[in-house]
């Protein structure tokens, strides 16, 4: 009867722990998913274009901003003509140190805590955002400098954390710090520099980090320039949730220079990815290839516009600009 007992307790402890580990697993998966591009190069029937990228990120009710654009006041303007509040964001991304992606963030932080002096008030970012930069010769670059960035923003009452590796920010959200590097991929300019052993070497932008939002169906991944590879960043969001499904791919990554070989290979780490909403950097005529490879079409994979979006279980809403008529 002891034995019996005894294996009978074995058997309800295991399920319970199967039980418990099915509900953590439910937890940590986003239900309501929605991208919307507030910066980008391609303006639609609202709001400016520019070289720059941001978008509102809505998972379960919580509201991040990735990225501010590079002009100071362009998100801001967008953001009114889309009729989208930005006061009750608290939560900022930055994906890494460019001004084409922290330009807005002074501007928008000022006018949105006039409404709500908690909007906008904590800003994350990878580690290594504050590493001094150079250009030819050591000449401190001064363009590229987030330090001066976060001084002000700092003066303001925000605060800022920055991400060594995967965090989760709210159930199913993650950053993923600075993205390991297995594949050779350098989407990076060449003209500004780090030091390393006091030798000057071309900045590969350590820092560089996106948002990966786990869901039941895979995989959703924000991105700003994608300048860690969106090959690598793809395989970082596969270990950091466990899923090698890819839902989407939102933001810039970098592409309109690449060579066809990178984009075939790019398609092939990508396979089963069933939408892209390319904006920024990426290049329209990248999209339109990697459309193609990825055996997408014009409503899966779009070039993204100011208020393009998408939305989890519906997909992309492309605009008038962008979108499909026929």
């Amino acid at each position: 009867m002891k034995h019996w007992l005894a294996w009978l307790l074995m058997v309800l402890a295991a399920l319970c722990g199967t039980a418990a580990q099915a509900a953590d697993d439910g937890a940590h998966q986003a239900k309501a998913v929605k991208v919307t591009t507030l910066s980008t190069m391609l303006a639609d029937l609202e709001g400016f274009g520019e070289w720059g990228y941001a978008a509102l990120v809505e998972v379960d009710g919580r509201r991040i901003l990735f990225d501010t654009g590079a002009n100071p006041d362009i998100v801001l303007k967008n953001a009114e003509a889309l009729n989208i509040d930005l006061s009750n964001v608290e939560d900022v991304v930055i994906s890494h140190f460019h001004g084409d992606h922290t330009g807005g963030l002074i501007t928008l932080r000022k006018a949105m805590m006039a409404k709500n002096p908690a909007a906008l008030s904590h800003v994350y970012a990878g580690a290594g955002v504050f590493e001094p930069r150079f250009r030819k010769g050591g000449v401190p670059e001064t363009d590229y400098d987030f330090a001066t960035v976060a001084k002000a923003y700092r003066a303001t009452g925000g605060t800022i954390t920055e991400v060594p590796g995967p965090t989760e920010l709210a159930p199913g959200v993650w950053l993923t710090g600075p993205v390991p590097r297995p594949h050779n991929e350098t989407n990076y300019g060449k003209s500004i520099f780090v030091k390393v052993g006091g030798d000057l070497v071309v900045d590969p932008v350590r820092d560089d980090t996106s948002l990966v939002i786990e869901t039941a169906d895979g995989a959703v991944i924000v991105t700003g320039c994608g300048h860690a590879g969106i090959m690598n960043i793809a395989e970082d969001a596969k270990a950091i949730t466990g899923d090698a499904r890819l839902v989407a791919v939102i933001g810039g990554i970098h592409l309109f220079a690449a060579r066809d070989a990178v984009l075939v290979e790019t398609a092939m780490r990508l396979k089963g990815l069933s939408y892209l909403l390319a904006a920024h950097c990426t290049g329209v005529e990248a999209t339109l290839r990697l459309r193609e490879l990825l055996g997408l079409d014009r409503r899966t994979a779009v070039v993204a516009a100011i208020g393009s979006s998408f939305t989890l279980g519906k997909g992309i809403e492309a605009g008038a600009i962008a979108g499909w008529v026929g």
